[in-house]
């Protein structure tokens, strides 16, 4: 993102989440604006994440048949991903860090609506709450956005 953002001509945000990064191997390090990856295939379910709790999730669906797609970007939004995922699922979650009014699952049901797709949305964020102050193992559990949290809620939706 950064390397993209200095060789961008105009104006753009980047958001770095709180806590530690995780190492990475490399790969997916191409970034496009407004293009998100496949990071697993799947058929049961499709997650879309944005942000560093991609990485929970990734720990999280461990073992499930459910495809995880990083989104990377909330504007502008990848539709080839959205597109694919209206069309070839029938549940979908969205995972995100952030307040769940106004971002990355909101704006996938918009543009689920937009089109008639009619998989089934669950959103999982921080609802419109006060947070409290915490370290960011504590509140990641206490939002139930923590790995086990973010499993359970998948098998829930399996399970419909």
């Amino acid at each position: 993102m950064m390397r993209l953002a200095v060789e961008l001509k105009g104006p753009i945000a980047i958001r770095y989440p709180r806590g530690r990064s995780q190492e990475s191997d490399g790969k997916n390090q191409d970034v496009h604006i407004g293009k998100g990856v496949c990071l697993k295939e799947g058929k049961d379910l499709a997650v879309l994440s944005i942000g560093a709790i991609g990485n929970t999730v990734a720990e999280a669906i461990d073992g499930l048949q459910v495809a995880h797609y990083d989104m990377r970007w909330l504007k502008p939004l990848d539709t080839e991903i959205l597109d694919y995922v209206g069309t070839h699922f029938k549940k979908v979650v969205t995972v995100e860090d952030g307040v769940i009014s106004g971002g990355l699952g909101s704006a996938v049901l918009e543009y689920f609506a937009d089109k008639g797709y009619t998989a089934h949305v669950t959103r999982l964020g921080v609802k419109d709450q006060f947070v409290e102050h915490g370290s960011t193992k504590e509140l990641y559990s206490m939002l139930r956005l923590d790995k086990q949290s973010i499993c359970e809620s998948l098998l829930q939706e399996l399970e419909k």
